[in-house]
């Protein structure tokens, strides 16, 4: 498992361009004799382990996309493609999927069938709903998934029931005024003081809107106006998330982004528009799935080696999808460095790759309890 990350971290590849991991995958699954279809999404596959019948199917996912980030961590298998790289740990999540399918293809014989879904595009955030519009879930009644988190030591997994991470929604605003001189500002409508208004403005729904007591942010990753120092922009384009624990402070704060958005168009006299992206529901982790993950992560790091994550975690997960069809259950799996490393999403991430067994070993774990489950 530790080469087969390495190998993955090496050559990392962008949501939906998965072209050389999902072939590497696939030679791992012929050298494990499992059955594989691919193409889901142009780069998933889906590998079969078992016969689903009247013994129910359970699917076991592992994301496989890199971001858009050029790696500074120095690792002797660092990227080799620049400005792309695995730091969000999605090269350990495909290396424990195929460890798991090692430990259920050798080992003893399920009473049911296990369907291996190597996902792309979960950074893009539309993988999995690509994936399910292509029949990914057909025959399947629950799925299991995690995700390596340097939060907590490496031997820990984490488990909740419930909602665990947040409804994410991704937005665009451009605002289009009427460029001109920057020695004579009242000849154009400066988008950019426009825009700068409107970040500022964005914040109090948050913390004037939103109760204290329900976890939100809004968030502007994207500022993007002017090319000249001597040019009043005429226009300015803000991307940003939201991200919400809960429904209606969702609808609240949607509304809200629409409402000044309009604001700012009267006030500096331009056109505002906001536009919403696909956005990811939360991932609400069902009670059966839950219990049977709890007790297959006690099984594998012992009662005392499981733990919970407290608060919602305000990040997004596609594995949503899954779970707007059926059961499901995502954990988080203890992967912390004893000298730390960057944060997730950082050029310098990384984790200890002691974790990859521990992982493997649960989704196996999973599945075999869920199968016994259903059999009964």
């Amino acid at each position: 498992m530790v080469g087969v990350r390495r190998h993955i971290h090496k050559h990392p590849e962008t949501s939906y361009d998965e072209h050389r991991c999902s072939e590497f995958i696939k030679e791992q699954l012929q050298s494990l004799g499992i059955e594989f279809t691919g193409g889901y999404g142009g780069t998933g596959i889906a590998a079969h382990i078992g016969g689903c019948g009247t013994g129910g199917c359970v699917g076991l996912r592992a994301d496989m996309d890199a971001l858009p980030i050029t790696e500074g961590t120095g690792l002797p298998f660092a990227s080799e493609q620049h400005g792309i790289m695995h730091a969000c740990g999605h090269d350990g999540h495909v290396a424990m999927l195929l460890g798991a399918a090692a430990l259920l293809k050798n080992g003893p014989s399920l009473p049911g069938g296990v369907r291996l879904i190597f996902q792309p595009a979960e950074e893009h955030g539309n993988g999995a709903a690509q994936l399910i519009r292509e029949g990914i879930l057909d025959g399947v009644q629950a799925i299991f998934g995690g995700h390596i988190d340097t939060h907590y030591r490496t031997g820990m997994i984490i488990v909740d029931e419930g909602l665990i991470c947040a409804f994410a929604d991704p937005f665009t605003i451009t605002l289009n005024g009427r460029g001109g001189h920057a020695a004579r500002p009242h000849e154009g409508t400066d988008s950019i003081v426009a825009a700068s208004s409107l970040v500022m403005i964005i914040q109090t729904l948050v913390s004037r809107e939103v109760d204290p007591n329900k976890s939100e942010v809004i968030t502007i990753g994207s500022f993007q106006a002017g090319n000249a120092h001597n040019i009043i922009a005429a226009q300015a384009v803000l991307k940003g998330t939201v991200r919400s624990t809960d429904e209606m402070t969702r609808e609240k704060t949607i509304w809200g982004l629409k409402r000044v958005v309009q604001s700012i168009s009267t006030m500096y006299d331009l056109r505002a528009d906001i536009v919403f992206d696909q956005g990811l529901p939360a991932v609400i982790n069902g009670p059966q799935a839950t219990a049977i993950a709890r007790r297959a992560a006690a099984q594998v790091v012992g009662e005392d080696g499981v733990t919970c994550q407290g608060y919602p975690s305000l990040g997004g997960e596609d594995f949503s999808f899954y779970q707007q069809y059926i059961e499901g259950c995502m954990v988080r799996f203890g992967a912390m460095l004893p000298g730390g490393a960057g944060p997730a999403h950082s050029a310098t991430f990384d984790f200890d790759e002691n974790c990859l067994k521990v992982g493997a070993s649960w989704l196996a774990m999973a599945a075999y309890h869920w199968l016994d489950a259903y059999r009964r």
